[in-house]
């Protein structure tokens, strides 16, 4: 799991909130308090912020005027939230609520490189022209971690990679291509069937802007629908 600092004071302005931003709203009108996802469809300034009322099965939750709620966001490598209240609902067909604007909010700075467990097929090549498949078993913004059932490089030398990832909302298939750095190598047995397993510990270093961008998704998205993903 990515460690955590303190909790620290936070400007709204340092949550880098876009329209259309995916946010995770926890109600507490039960016991227990329950997660959900939204958007923010835009807000007045010291005023009220626009979020869209999530859906669950095929409804839209119970949310009331009054009710007080938990908005979390993640940006970049900060995960940020704030207690709020609803000031006003608009159901069908618009679904969408009016919440005050944060007078105060909170949030703690994760590990710059948190990895996420994933499971993609790659083509790593080398400098002499020889490639092979391999798995990535990890990634995150800076590497990945790549697994091959044969040995395939050594520390110190640089790699190319090329693998696709799915990017949202529709999941469209975007290429990565992109240099890399073999920072370390290790040999382990497979819990399947004992053979060995090669691993190999990249950092990136020609990673297009873009892509970094979608990278930083792929861990956004992690962070608010499964934790269990992060390494």
């Amino acid at each position: 799991m990515a460690s955590e600092n303190k909790l620290q004071e936070y400007a709204f302005e340092q949550m880098n909130l876009q329209v259309g931003g995916r946010i995770q709203l926890i109600t507490h009108r039960t016991l227990r308090p329950m997660q959900h996802f939204s958007t923010v469809i835009g807000w007045v300034r010291d005023d009220y912020m626009i979020v869209k009322i999530p859906l669950e099965n095929n409804g839209p939750i119970a949310i009331t005027e009054g009710d007080k709620l938990t908005v979390r966001v993640f940006s970049g490598v900060n995960v940020c939230s704030f207690s709020t209240v609803v000031q006003r609902v608009f159901l069908r067909p618009l679904m969408y609520a009016h919440v005050a604007f944060p007078s105060e909010i909170q949030g703690t700075s994760l590990r710059a490189a948190m990895r996420v467990k994933v499971e993609i097929p790659a083509k790593m090549s080398r400098d002499d022209g020889s490639h092979a498949s391999v798995f990535l078993v990890n990634l995150s913004v800076s590497g990945a971690l790549i697994e091959s059932a044969q040995p395939l490089s050594r520390e110190g030398e640089t790699v190319q990679l090329d693998f696709t990832l799915l990017a949202p909302p529709d999941d469209r298939q975007v290429r990565i291509n992109t240099s890399a750095l073999v920072r370390n190598a290790t040999v382990v047995q497979s819990q399947k069937d004992g053979r060995d397993v090669f691993s190999y510990g990249v950092q990136f270093t020609g990673l297009d802007p873009a892509h970094f961008t979608l990278l930083q998704n792929l861990t956004y998205e992690a962070m608010l629908a499964d934790r269990q993903k992060i390494v």
